[in-house]
């Protein structure tokens, strides 16, 4: 795995390792393309670091980008796509990740995870519109609000 240009993995002040950016990306500028390689639901995988795909098949980030923390008001979204039939032994899977806003050299780069609610996990973003969990907004009621946990 090289070094991506551009950006840097780092302690994070949300959760563990982040990921900052070394240059200033302007809105909509495509921050990374992303590589990894492509995985079906039952595969023997471990999913942590994997994209959602659809069709029941997910992308596993290997490179820097799988550090990059979740947000409730995230600043970069992720785009992705498939090639070729769902089966095809040669179907291939593509991400780039990309600014939903400008970003300044050394800032935190955050995308919303959005699970869905069956894996939707305590959210620790800290942003104002925190949702209480990752997860899709969509789905946001199918999720048992957060209770607070009481110091003694």
């Amino acid at each position: 795995m090289g070094n991506i240009p551009g950006i840097r993995v780092v302690r994070s002040q949300i959760d563990g390792y982040g990921v900052v950016v070394t240059r200033d990306f302007a809105e909509d500028e495509v921050i990374s393309e992303v590589d990894g390689y492509l995985w079906r639901a039952g595969d023997a995988m471990d999913d942590r670091y994997s994209l959602l795909m659809g069709e029941g098949y997910f992308f596993d980030m290997v490179d820097q980008t799988r550090w990059i923390n979740h947000s409730c008001e995230p600043n970069a979204w992720v785009e992705v796509g498939m090639t070729g039939a769902a089966g095809d032994p040669d179907r291939t899977a593509w991400a780039r990740l990309i600014a939903l806003q400008p970003i300044r050299a050394g800032e935190e780069i955050l995308y919303d995870y959005a699970f869905s609610a069956d894996v939707a996990e305590p959210c620790h973003c800290g942003s104002p519109s925190c949702r209480g969990f990752i997860v899709d907004e969509d789905e946001l009621h199918l999720v048992a609000k957060p209770t607070a946990v009481a110091h003694g």
